[in-house]
């Protein structure tokens, strides 16, 4: 590889700073070693476990706007045709409804 940190250096840290964001605002998370949630008993792709749910962390160098809710909505739903409805929003906000600041 010429250049740049490798992706699973860059996907590692991010999986950290996702813990460390969650610990700080005084929730239970841990990452899965070699983001693997195996290593926790789960499934294989569980990356990280915030509270008491389960998450995949990614990090891209871009993220489509259709997925960003625009300044002051609080969070975007999405669903293609006759699936289910997702939602997206800022993890700053998930974590003030997840530990109930």
């Amino acid at each position: 590889m010429s250049g740049g940190r490798s992706p699973k250096q860059k996907g590692t840290r991010f999986e950290v700073e996702c813990v460390k964001a969650a610990q700080a605002h005084g929730i239970e998370a841990k990452r899965a070693w070699g983001s693997n949630g195996k290593a926790l008993g789960l499934t294989e792709e569980v990356d990280v476990v915030i509270g008491s749910l389960t998450g995949q962390c990614k990090r891209k160098r871009a993220v489509a706007t259709i997925y960003r809710p625009p300044d002051g909505i609080d969070l975007a739903l999405f669903r293609e045709d006759r699936g289910e409805t997702l939602v997206m929003m800022r993890y700053e906000k998930f974590l003030d409804l997840l530990g109930g600041r």
